[in-house]
């Protein structure tokens, strides 16, 4: 009996064995499968991974493609256009002269090859034409437009994320000198020390430091995901970025920004482009004022059998002609005028949005400038100020266990360095979100765009 239950316990570490390997060899996942290591992206590469996958900017691109295709469409309009018709009619006899000739017969065959040329449109296809190669430039404008959002979006993005991990080191880092708080307190109060609630009070901080720090945590969670989403990854794909969050003095003057972006904002130039757009759009509707001219040749064969090679009562199995026709609506109570007039109201319209947009765009740069500043100054204000908070709990640290200092000196102390920490990483948040904005509302190109 022992063997037979040796045995059997043999035969099923073989069995549980052999499972093992097959669910290795299919590829299965394990249920406690470690994740890959995750990729660090630099703030350089988080740009170009966004360009490549980004759908915004790829649906861009695809407008770029329809514009192209309009404007090839619209010059296919000067080109002679070429069509063919075959026909076949049956009679119910054919008819013939007084001769006896066949004049008709019962089955007539025809082919026709037709060329039209426009000669004069009252200059519309030329003016569709141009007005389809200014939709051109507008929506490569539009691309590049979508690009600079795109990067000031994962700019805006990666600093976040990286604000969130410098908040949670310094929850992490509040509950670490709080727990140690708390441990000091308590050996104090077991020797009688200090009164109990001095104990509670260092007991109550730290709970809410834990708290603080799972919201913190949360927040990097958050910012990550975020991260993710925009450049189109797994929303729970593991993210790692380099650290860049370091402050180097902003030196650009107020002018030199708005001078750059009164240069480069693809806003500006899509209203100038608009505003011409709306000129040719003036000039197309007055093709009412003009005749037109056209110019058709056509080429005939006709015959008796599918063959169209002529036959009984057909004088002429082929022949030809050209055709020159002119047209022209000369009255339809006011309507051409009419238009005309919607059309020169479009074209102020026009105008006066590229005035709006101009000041539109001074008023970004300079609420982007003062931010900028704004957050510069706050870095210098506060970098000292971590220091003195730093030097201010260590001290008060020292004098509680020398019992020269309360545990209330020491909570407010570290609740100083706390929100000192936090304030200094929030300003260089955002100061580099800042810098970001200013380069977005100074219309800089992607190429220009210093990471």
């Amino acid at each position: 009996m022992k063997h037979d239950r040796t045995y059997t316990e043999t035969a099923g570490l073989v069995w549980m064995a052999l499972c093992c390997l097959v669910w290795a060899l299919l590829g299965w996942p394990w249920p406690c499968q470690a994740e890959e290591p995750s990729q660090t992206f630099t703030l350089k590469s988080s740009i170009e991974y966004a360009l490549k996958h980004n759908t915004q900017v790829l649906t861009s691109k695809e407008e770029v493609v329809t514009a192209e295709a309009n404007k090839k469409k619209q010059f296919s309009e000067f080109l002679p256009k070429l069509s063919a018709n075959y026909t076949y009619k049956r009679l119910d006899e054919e008819k013939k002269g007084s001769t006896g000739a066949v004049t008709s017969p019962e089955n007539l065959y025809s082919f026709t090859a037709t060329l039209d040329q426009p000669i004069f449109s009252g200059f519309s296809i030329w003016t569709e034409y141009q007005i389809s190669a200014l939709g051109l430039d507008v929506a490569k404008l539009l691309e590049q437009q979508a690009r600079q959002d795109l990067v000031l979006k994962v700019k805006r993005a990666y600093f976040e994320l990286l604000q969130m991990e410098k908040l949670e080191k310094v929850a992490q880092q509040a509950v670490t000198q709080l727990t140690a708080h708390a441990a000091v307190a308590r050996n104090f109060y077991e020797v009688g020390m200090i009164p109990r609630n001095d104990l509670l009070k260092a007991e109550v901080e730290l709970a809410n430091a834990k708290q603080d720090l799972v919201v913190a945590k949360n927040n990097v969670q958050v910012a990550k995901s975020r991260f993710n989403t925009l450049l189109k990854r797994p929303i729970d794909a593991p993210v790692a970025i380099e650290d860049v969050m370091t402050y180097e003095p902003f030196t650009q003057a107020y002018q030199d920004c708005v001078e750059t972006a009164l240069k480069q904002r693809s806003e500006i130039k899509i209203a100038d482009l608009e505003v011409e757009t709306a000129e040719k759009n003036v000039k197309l509707t007055q093709k009412g004022y003009y005749p037109s001219i056209d110019l058709q040749g056509n080429y005939y064969k006709k015959g008796d059998n599918p063959g169209v090679d002529g036959g009984d009562g057909i004088a002429d199995r082929d022949e030809w002609d050209v055709v020159a026709t002119a047209s022209w609506t000369f009255w339809e109570w006011g309507k051409t005028r009419y238009r005309v007039k919607e059309k020169l109201s479009r074209l102020a319209q026009a105008r006066y949005n590229k005035t709006e947009i101009r000041d539109q765009i001074r008023q970004e740069v300079k609420e982007a400038y003062l931010r900028v500043k704004e957050s510069e100054q706050n870095i210098l204000t506060v970098q000292k100020a971590v220091e003195q908070a730093r030097e201010n709990f260590r001290i008060s640290e020292e004098r509680y266990k020398e019992q020269v200092a309360t545990s209330t000196e020491v909570l407010d102390a570290q609740t100083l360095l706390t929100k000192t920490q936090t304030n200094h990483f929030n300003a260089l948040s955002r100061f580099h979100i800042s810098k970001a904005e200013l380069d977005r509302a100074m219309g800089l190109k992607v190429t220009l765009i210093q990471p």
